[in-house]
């Protein structure tokens, strides 16, 4: 029989036109909730937001809304525009991030911060605007970190950087928080298909020996799903979840064993 946790709740979700997003999106669908679907890439969006409200619950509602949840309005602009047409948030799922690999000394100051805004801020941006009506649904929020937030992932040094911050961010929020009833946990995954690492393009000058520091961070397992992320968001956010807060789980197929 379905899972139907989140009947009746409503569950906003950034990064949601590709990977993880778009499939964290259908599963909240899945389970009956009423989701905001957001992310910065229209047309992608448009696409999932209809392949979840195919797939969603009775009850289930996936609307889409476009933004940068780098900036500072528009973020807090995804939050209001989920509370105007439902009422109520129960959930935040930050799944929205980019990842660009360089070597260290050639990255530029605008990759940098590019990462750092997307990833940390943006995350940031949307755990602020978000916190006082989860404080009245005693709510939950979902980061997501990496594996690259707690091992050396070589040329990803704002990325892991990013990452490890969105770690430390999710801590300090799960016990800030605790007594307000809201929980704050993240997921770290590894070795995953989606929309960032089907993009990843490592430098083309790297030798043999630097290659095997690539494959030091790739599962023996092979690559796992968007899905096999999505089920742990959906389970952290959801009742199953109600004594797990400031914790990450890390899903990488056995990759950090």
């Amino acid at each position: 029989m379905p899972l139907e946790r989140f009947t009746d709740q409503v569950v906003i979700v950034t990064g949601a036109a590709s990977g993880i997003g778009r499939a964290t999106a259908a599963r909240f669908a899945a389970e009956g909730a009423k989701v905001l679907a957001s992310d910065i890439t229209a047309g992608a969006l448009e696409i999932s937001v209809k392949e979840a409200n195919d797939g969603a619950a009775p009850g289930g509602e996936v609307f889409g809304f476009v933004a940068d949840i780098s900036n500072e309005v528009q973020a807090a602009a995804t939050i209001d525009a989920a509370i105007e047409r439902w009422g109520r948030l129960d959930a935040l799922a930050n799944i929205a991030g980019m990842l660009r690999t360089v070597r260290t000394h050639e990255c530029d100051l605008e990759t940098w911060n590019k990462i750092i805004g997307v990833n940390l801020t943006g995350t940031f941006l949307m755990c602020r605007a978000a916190l006082p009506h989860l404080m009245e649904s005693k709510g939950s929020i979902v980061n997501t970190a990496s594996t690259s937030s707690f091992f050396g992932h070589p040329w990803m040094a704002a990325y892991a950087s990013s990452k490890g911050a969105i770690a430390a961010f999710t801590h300090s929020l799960a016990v800030e928080y605790c007594l307000d009833g809201v929980r704050v946990n993240a997921v770290a995954p590894g070795s995953v298909t989606s929309g960032i690492t089907n993009d990843v393009q490592f430098p083309a000058d790297i030798t043999r020996e630097e290659g095997k520091l690539v494959r030091r961070i790739m599962s023996p397992t092979g690559f796992g799903a968007p899905e096999e992320i999505a089920s742990v968001v959906a389970m952290l956010a959801s009742a199953d979840g109600r004594h797990i807060t400031g914790e990450i789980i890390r899903i990488d197929g056995g990759t950090h064993a």
